[in-house]
């Protein structure tokens, strides 16, 4: 689904891989879209009959969220505070262009048993390319399949180089799943 950009000129098509993978995320879930910003994530799922937890600690860019039916805002620095969601988990956990590791264990806590978690950032090898290059925003090699491993069950992994449009980069992607008990991921028809 695409969503259309607003003024400013800033994009809100979701990203091709949350995209992708989207079908991991039933009709009616509860999703958590960490460092939301402006919401291109929030807004792919709440028009797909989900409820959206949007968080970030940028208050205007959550505003243009306002009015958004299916999405709940919560202005929060999560790097700077306690992780807000330690009491609850979601049926899917939505994270792009965003790391910090120390919430790398509770991002993957938070994801509900037959929910997913679906992230993709910038790793190791982009600071040839620009921002992020401070090694504390770039994922090592591998390191999104470490996190997972014990916890989630992987159903797609790619690290490299993102070509297309008009700015490349190098990211990882995860698309992985807490299973029920003897669940087996499907893929799409």
């Amino acid at each position: 689904m695409q969503v259309p950009a607003t003024s400013g000129h800033r994009d809100l098509t979701p990203s091709a891989w949350v995209g992708r993978f989207a079908y991991l995320v039933p009709d009616g879930a509860r999703v958590l879209d960490v460092a939301a910003g402006r919401g291109r994530h929030a807004r792919l799922f709440a028009a797909r009959g989900a409820r959206v937890v949007a968080v970030d600690r940028d208050a205007d860019a959550l505003a243009s969220l306002r009015g958004v039916a299916g999405v709940e805002t919560m202005v929060a620095d999560i790097e700077a505070g306690p992780w807000p969601f330690s009491a609850e988990s979601f049926d899917a956990v939505i994270v792009t262009n965003y790391l910090h590791r120390p919430l790398l264990a509770p991002i993957v806590a938070a994801v509900a048993s037959g929910g997913a978690l679906l992230y993709e950032t910038f790793s190791a090898g982009h600071e040839a390319l620009g921002r992020p290059t401070n090694p504390d925003f770039l994922l090592r090699e591998n390191e999104l399949v470490d996190v997972a491993r014990g916890h989630l069950s992987i159903v797609a992994f790619e690290q490299g180089c993102k070509g297309g449009g008009d700015r490349p980069a190098i990211v990882q992607r995860l698309a992985a799943i807490r299973p029920w008990r003897d669940q087996v991921p499907m893929l799409p028809t």
